[in-house]
């Protein structure tokens, strides 16, 4: 088999298994997957937002998960590994999961986008952009694009500074398309420093987060959607404040 077709392969099969640990550990918070070749056999690294629920009780998760990759994906002697993401929110694979969940559960997807981009820039995070496509409202395809804070889109900084990821979401329409980017502070060069924000109003933001987080913590990330999906009920978008108003 030629170079070219190994190359082919490997990415097709890396595509099922990111495919399928989207769905197997989707209660984990599953974000991404690494991959390298050892000595001994293969290093995969799972980074999820709840590693508990990959282990598993005595590690039982973490043994099935073993014999599944080694089984049905053809990795030699698998060894994993979980690392835990410290901010979800920051993370633009997990959010595209959670919004995905929330339009899948029957959540408007304005409402569902609008809740994420606070969730996000709450987080911290320098800028956000979310584009929602598909049959949206009607038989006819459009996109809504949402965006806030300031976010690089093009050149060598949006590579460095931006964080972006893709997924889709099956309603009774077709399928949604959801596409976030995420630009973090952390990473930002000084042209592109978000300014008019003191550090008092940043730590104001960060010790409300916090305290939020303390008092409702989920378990598990259908938990964390349900909690969502009670919020959102509670918002009250512009346009349907100016319908009462009418």
């Amino acid at each position: 088999m030629s170079a070219v077709k190994n190359v082919i392969k490997d990415n097709y099969n890396m595509m099922l298994l990111k495919d399928y640990l989207r769905t197997a550990i989707k209660d984990a918070g599953f974000s991404h997957v690494e991959i390298s070749k050892t000595p001994t056999g293969t290093r995969v690294v799972l980074h999820v937002t709840r590693p508990g629920i990959v282990i598993g009780r005595k590690g039982s998760g973490i043994r099935d998960l073993t014999e599944k990759l080694e089984k049905d994906f053809g990795l030699k002697s698998p060894q994993i590994a979980v690392n835990e993401i410290a901010q979800p929110e920051l993370t633009s694979s997990v959010m595209c999961n959670r919004l995905a969940s929330l339009i899948e559960r029957g959540t408007a997807f304005r409402r569902a986008t609008m809740w994420t981009l606070q969730q996000i820039m709450n987080a911290g995070a320098m800028g956000v952009q979310i584009t929602v496509s598909g049959k949206l409202r009607g038989d006819r395809s459009s996109f809504e694009k949402h965006s806030l804070g300031i976010l690089p889109r093009a050149g060598h900084q949006a590579t460095i500074v931006v964080d972006e990821d893709i997924t889709h979401v099956p309603t009774a329409m077709g399928y949604i398309g959801i596409r976030i980017r995420i630009a973090k502070k952390e990473r930002h060069i000084p042209e592109f420093e978000l300014k008019g924000m003191s550090a008092a109003e940043i730590e104001t933001r960060r010790i409300a987060k916090e305290k939020a987080d303390a008092e409702e913590k989920a378990r598990t990330e259908s938990e964390q959607i349900k909690l969502d999906a009670e919020k959102i009920e509670q918002l009250d978008l512009m346009e349907e404040v100016e319908e009462k108003i009418k």
